[in-house]
């Protein structure tokens, strides 16, 4: 589509003016109404409800992507690689957003995406969240609300216990249904069920640690946990390689190797990249940033520890 521009510089200004108007509202960090999108793949997991959840699942968009919140009913949505371009290896895909809200487009489509182009079957899992206040308003109000700042890497421990850890029973099942499923559709979707992994993204990679830590039903061959906790974990015995990455700017890093020291004590093949900038959030990249090549280390680790090897 051609735009015939007017031979008169106001209207050429006036012009770059609402189209710079355009992209700084797309790409700014307020939080805009948006409708529903339309999700003809998803799935339903059928693994139930939110307990104490009077509001019905709503969408926003936040820097330009696309966000959900109050989510109830988890679903599983497939991205296939192309005809004659599998390798047979299945990836699950858990977007972020603090277990209120899912980046389902910069952290959960956009990556699957890219996986199928890579061969791999790749699933987005929009699980379950905890209630937030149903009006726009008040929700982003309560994600302005002021916070206490994370203590710095070298404070002394609290005298007080530590705060008891997140429930995390209804995303779990949800990853657990998720699992389970790709394994009963595993000839339909070409997916070798000896190869199926998972990547996460801040709350994502939460709960694929929280996954890898707890199931009793998953077994995954590979994990990717992207700008997670970084805390020391108990690792079990059939843990599976982990590739990790986040940026010493993100407020989760604090100088923290924990997770890091327990794969690697633990004797478990782990790869970790510590990138200079990139900030929390960054998905596949944003612009100027060391992080932005993750995405190929992660398909070249896979590679080289033949996770991509058709068998």
């Amino acid at each position: 589509m051609s735009i015939k521009f007017k031979k008169t510089n106001k209207a050429f200004y006036m012009l770059c003016l609402m189209l710079f108007s355009t992209v700084v509202i797309a790409q700014d960090g307020t939080i805009y109404p948006l409708e529903t999108p339309k999700e003809p793949n998803a799935i339903p997991l059928g693994t139930g409800g939110v307990e104490n959840q009077p509001a019905s699942e709503t969408w926003f968009k936040q820097w330009g992507d696309p966000m959900a919140r109050n989510i109830t009913k988890a679903t599983l949505t497939p991205f296939l690689p192309a005809p004659g371009k599998a390798n047979g290896a299945a990836v699950i895909v858990a977007p972020g957003g603090g277990f209120s809200w899912l980046s389902l487009g910069n952290e959960g489509w956009e990556v699957a995406e890219a996986l199928a182009k890579q061969g791999f079957a790749a699933f987005v899992l929009k699980y379950r969240l905890n209630p937030t206040p149903e009006k726009l308003e008040d929700f982003t109000a309560w994600m302005n609300r002021p916070r206490t700042p994370a203590p710095a890497a070298d404070a002394k421990p609290a005298a007080t216990p530590p705060a008891p850890q997140r429930n995390l029973n209804n995303q779990l099942e949800d990853a657990e249904a998720a699992y389970a499923m790709i394994l009963k559709r595993a000839d339909e979707w070409g997916v070798d069920t000896k190869r199926i992994g998972m990547i996460g993204f801040s709350a994502g990679a939460g709960l694929t640690m929280h996954a890898t830590l707890n199931s009793k039903t998953m077994k995954l061959a590979f994990i990717g946990p992207i700008y997670g906790g970084m805390g020391p974990v108990e690792v079990p015995k059939n843990a599976p390689p982990m590739f990790n990455v986040i940026a010493s700017d993100d407020f989760l890093f604090r100088g923290q190797f924990g997770v890091i020291d327990s794969w690697f004590k633990a004797g478990i093949p782990v790869e970790f990249h510590l990138y200079q900038n990139g900030g929390h959030g960054f998905g596949l990249g944003n612009p100027n940033r060391t992080s932005n090549k993750w995405f190929d280390a992660f398909i070249h680790w896979l590679d080289v520890n033949k996770f991509m090897v058709k068998q």
